[in-house]
């Protein structure tokens, strides 16, 4: 697979990154952020969104990974664009 088509590249390498977040991504950071009792910055790029919907995932009980099964337990665990 070509680094054009990696899904795990990293978000610092993403040629796309600099763009401001997606509708979804920003969807999904105010649906995580809501549970975790924090705020959403304004204007975030999509490698910016990527990162803190990273952070919240993995501290959120709802979509932490399952060290026994190495899988995100909700829905839209994949949140590269």
């Amino acid at each position: 697979m070509s680094d054009a088509q990696d899904p795990n590249k990293d978000v610092e390498d993403w040629v796309t990154g600099d763009e401001p977040a997606t509708g979804p991504q920003l969807s999904y950071l105010q649906t995580l952020a809501r549970e975790a009792g924090e705020e959403v910055p304004p204007e975030l790029t999509k490698a910016e969104a990527s990162k803190m919907i990273d952070r919240l995932q993995g501290a959120s009980p709802r979509t932490a990974k399952d060290p026994s099964s190495g899988a995100a337990d909700g829905p839209g665990s994949d949140t590269r664009p």
